[in-house]
C-alpha cells in the first residue's frame, strides 16, 4: 500500500426528493482510501454504504460535495475514463448479468463500447485469472453456480483492466461454503494486480479478511474510522461500532434461517 490517495471523498451529501420531503440519505461523508488499500463501509440497511459506491459510479449525479479518483476529480456525468480506472461488482450476481446473453457476450461488450481489440484471448485471459475453465464462454448465467457466475461478475469488472473495484457485498447472495473462495479470489487478485478496493458490507468478519481500515456509516454519517484488526482485537471507542461488533459476534446466519422458517 502506497501514500497515493486513490479515492478521495469530501464533503458528500445526498438527498432525495424536494423541499419538505427531501430525504438527505447522505450527510458530509468524507474519507480516502490508499493506492492498493482494502477500504470498507459498514453498518446497518439503510445507512448510506451503497450510495457512497453509486455516487463514485456515476449511478447518482445530483450529490453535494467533492469525489476523486487517482487525483482527478470526478464530474457529473458518467464519462470512459472513469469507466476504465473504476468497476464496480454488485450483490446478485444472477441479476447483474443478462440471462440470455453467454458469458462471452457479458465480457465482450466492454472491451466493443471501449474500442480494445483481441477480445477472444482477453476473455480466455480474464477467465483464467478468475479461475473459471474457458469452456465457460460459451454458458449462459443460469448453467453456472451462484459462485461461478460472481467469478464472472468479477471477470467482467476486470476485463478493462481498472484500478479501483467498487465492491457491493460481494458475497452476501452467496452459500456459506462459497464465500471464502470469494474472498479468496478477491484478496488474491488485489495482491496480483495492485488494485484498490471499497467494499460495502454487512459482514465484519468480510471486513476482517479482507480490509485494512473500516468506516462505520449511521444515518448517513461516518461516524467511526478505525483498522480492521480494532474490530476484532480490542473493544472501539465509539458506542455505534460497539454495538455493531457485539451483535456481529452473536450472529449465526443458521440462527436466523431458523427464525424466519
Amino acid at each position: 500500500m502506497s501514500d497515493k490517495t486513490m479515492i478521495d471523498v469530501q464533503h458528500l451529501d445526498l438527498s432525495f426528493g424536494e423541499g419538505s420531503n427531501a430525504n438527505r440519505v447522505l450527510r458530509d461523508v468524507n474519507f480516502h482510501v490508499a493506492e492498493g488499500e482494502s477500504f470498507g463501509l459498514v453498518g446497518e440497511s439503510g445507512s448510506g454504504k451503497t450510495t457512497v459506491l453509486r455516487c463514485l459510479a456515476g449511478q447518482y449525479t445530483h450529490w453535494q460535495g467533492s469525489l476523486a479518483v487517482d487525483g482527478a476529480a470526478l464530474g457529473r456525468k458518467l464519462d470512459r475514463a472513469r469507466c476504465r480506472k473504476l468497476q464496480m461488482v454488485f450483490q446478485d450476481p444472477y441479476g447483474s448479468l443478462h440471462p440470455r446473453h453467454t458469458i462471452e457476450t457479458a465480457l465482450s461488450e466492454p472491451l466493443a463500447i471501449h474500442g480494445i481489440g483481441d477480445r477472444s484471448a482477453r476473455i480466455d485471459a480474464i477467465l483464467d485469472k478468475v479461475g473459471l475453465p474457458r469452456a465457460f464462454r460459451y454458458r449462459y448465467p443460469h448453467q453456472l453456480s451462484g459462485g461461478q457466475r460472481q467469478r464472472v461478475a468479477i471477470a467482467r469488472a476486470l476485463i478493462l483492466e481498472p484500478r479501483i473495484l467498487l465492491l457491493d457485498e460481494p458475497t452476501s447472495a452467496l452459500d456459506v461454503s462459497v464465500q471464502a473462495e470469494i474472498l479468496n479470489l478477491l484478496a488474491d487478485l488485489r495482491v496480483r494486480d495492485g488494485l484498490t478496493y471499497l467494499l460495502v458490507t454487512h459482514d465484519l468478519g468480510v471486513v476482517a479478511h479482507l480490509c485494512d481500515r473500516v468506516a462505520v456509516m449511521q444515518l448517513g454519517e461516518i461516524v467511526d474510522t478505525i483498522d480492521s484488526a480494532s474490530l476484532t482485537g480490542s473493544t472501539p471507542s465509539h458506542p455505534y461500532t460497539r454495538m455493531l461488533v457485539e451483535a456481529s459476534r452473536h450472529y449465526s446466519r443458521e440462527m436466523a434461517q431458523a427464525m424466519a422458517a
